[in-house]
């Protein structure tokens, strides 16, 4: 069996596998073919790759001959060999017809996004991995953009007040964005619609907005989800008394296959202090706050709101090493005795993370969203 890896495109600086773990591969009894300076933007030269085992090849190489494709976004993939198994982070939920496309070429694709989160799935995790880089960085790139210190500070010249920052979610981006903005020694607060996480905020040192009335979370595999028109005006209501205090604001809420919810509006822009500033982790799905862009920092009213949903790519090379401890974690489950591809659909991981297989779409959620034939 071939395991080819992808250079990725520009603007994404992470491969899907570092040397250490293309050795793993190896010793499953696997042939690891790297496209030529796939791990460049990473830091890890070919070298590397070949001294681990690995053989560097080209794409049309790669394409026209593995057995398994990795290549974390999918404008890259291209034509890959027919019965080929794709690995990446494809969310199928915004890109049915892409899914659709790549069923009709007979690829078996796994999107490491949809993998469940459940406790034996967390070594596989792709989204937790990769949100912990993102809320730390989230963190640091607020206190670079800011106009002001994160700590407090007490000098001959005059005392400094510590920064306040608001933190919207408190999942595994959020909680490490908690920890950092602590360590820089900034007094934050965290809202999150699931009273469950409240010990974890707490115990990190910061403070819990709560709003009553949240739906419950408890069985959505460790996602959000939707809430009812009452508590989303309460809550709006709730953010807009802290949002007008804070001088930092680090949105992270995202729903899976759906846009972000809008969490910050124009109006509480408005209030808050010209110099302040929003970080955005949610962009790439519309965005928690009403003016977000993706990529993009929008200045309103003197507010800066950053958008920026891609800040594991920014420490490319521990993001591209957790990432590919999590792909191969999840292909052993795919991978027999013999270095052979056993693709065992009662292993609900499988099951839950494979999009298509055999000509066609194989994931509920994505199959619902495909248009109806008439």
């Amino acid at each position: 069996m071939i395991i080819g890896v992808l250079k990725e495109h520009a603007p994404e600086t992470r491969v899907s596998l570092v040397p250490e773990v293309a050795a793993a591969f190896v010793k499953l009894k696997a042939e690891v073919w790297i496209e030529q300076g796939a791990g460049d933007t990473s830091f890890y030269g070919d070298q590397l790759y070949t001294a681990a085992g690995a053989t560097i090849k080209s794409a049309q190489e790669i394409r026209s001959s593995a057995d398994i494709v990795l290549s974390i976004q999918p404008d890259n993939v291209g034509d890959v060999k027919s019965g080929a198994v794709i690995m990446g982070v494809y969310q199928p939920l915004f890109n049915p017809g892409q899914m659709q496309k790549w069923a009709d070429k007979g690829y078996t694709v796994f999107s490491l996004d949809t993998i469940p989160r459940t406790t034996r799935a967390q070594s596989m995790d792709v989204l937790s991995s990769q949100a912990n880089i993102a809320g730390y960085k989230a963190v640091l790139l607020a206190a670079s953009s800011y106009s002001r210190y994160f700590p407090m500070f007490m000098t001959a010249a005059g005392s400094i007040p510590p920064a306040k920052v608001m933190i919207l979610g408190a999942g595994v981006a959020g909680l490490q964005a908690i920890a950092t903005a602590k360590r820089l020694g900034a007094v934050v607060e965290v809202f999150d619609t699931r009273p469950a996480v409240k010990e974890e905020v707490m115990s990190l040192g910061a403070k819990f907005i709560e709003v009553e009335g949240a739906a419950d979370a408890s069985k959505a595999g460790g996602y959000a989800v939707e809430q009812s028109a009452d508590f989303q005006q309460k809550q709006r209501e709730k953010i807009h008394e802290h949002a007008r205090k804070s001088d930092i604001i680090i949105t992270t809420a995202q729903i899976p296959g759906k846009k972000a919810p809008i969490l910050i509006t124009k109006a509480m822009i408005e209030d808050m202090r010209p110099g302040s500033l929003i970080i955005d982790i949610a962009s790439v799905t519309g965005g928690n706050t009403d003016i977000t862009e993706n990529d993009k920092t929008v200045v309103h009213n003197g507010v800066s709101v950053i958008g920026n949903s891609a800040l594991a790519a920014t420490t490319p090379a521990d993001a591209s090493k957790l990432y590919a401890k999590n792909v191969l974690n999840f292909a052993k489950l795919i991978i027999n005795a013999e270095g052979g591809i056993n693709l065992n659909f009662e292993d609900d991981i499988v099951k839950g993370t494979c999009i298509t297989s055999k000509g066609a779409i194989v994931n509920d959620r994505v199959n619902a969203l495909m248009p109806v034939n008439s």
